[in-house]
């Protein structure tokens, strides 16, 4: 099953009131394209570095969310980046 078709069922089965959050840590960001052409808006990061890497070339409209610790050190870096911090 590719990726738009897994976001379309696991939409389907969520109430309304509710958002998914794809978790994109790892991933390529070919595969955060394709979701993101499916739809998705909403991407969870736990790596700073990456985030930063990953935000440069996709779509500015994505909200991304931190997941996990975020390292005081790298607090300057990312705090314009992240929507929503979560632990």
């Amino acid at each position: 099953m590719n990726i738009k078709a897994n976001i379309s069922n696991i939409l389907n089965d969520l109430d309304e009131k509710v958002q998914l959050v794809a978790v994109s840590k790892t991933k390529p960001t070919s595969y955060i394209l394709e979701a993101y052409q499916a739809g998705q808006r909403i991407f969870g990061e736990n790596k700073v570095q990456e985030l930063v890497e990953k935000s440069a070339v996709l779509p500015d409209d994505i909200q991304w969310h931190m997941i996990g610790h975020l390292q005081s050190n790298k607090v300057n870096t990312s705090h314009h980046l992240f929507r929503l911090f979560t632990l």
